[in-house]
């Protein structure tokens, strides 16, 4: 039987330039796409943390880690939308056990 729903993380890194305000537009975006399309369980934001290696002369990034349940072709829509959002340095999703 396929899966209906799974259980998914994606970990963003939100270039801190953007602001206060910008960081929680940004955030509070993502979360709005997750809702819509599936249930959030948890937005871990981690604050402003240093990079491990300079990406684009940053070397400084927000953190916020979603964990959430969707559909399976949902994640590859929510990364696409990350990775032209002006703002997002990094992203990566991973799938959860259940």
């Amino acid at each position: 039987m396929a899966k209906i729903t799974g259980k998914y993380e994606v970990l963003y890194i939100i270039d801190p330039a953007q602001g206060e305000e910008g960081i929680a537009a940004l955030v509070e975006k993502f979360k709005a796409m997750v809702e819509a399309e599936g249930t959030l369980s948890e937005v871990n934001e981690w604050g402003k943390r240093r990079l491990a290696y300079p990406i684009d002369d940053l070397t400084e990034g927000y953190y916020v880690l979603m964990t959430y349940e969707a559909k399976p072709a949902f994640p590859a829509e929510l990364e696409r939308v990350m990775k032209i959002t002006e703002g997002v340095i990094r992203c990566l999703t991973t799938a959860v056990e259940a």
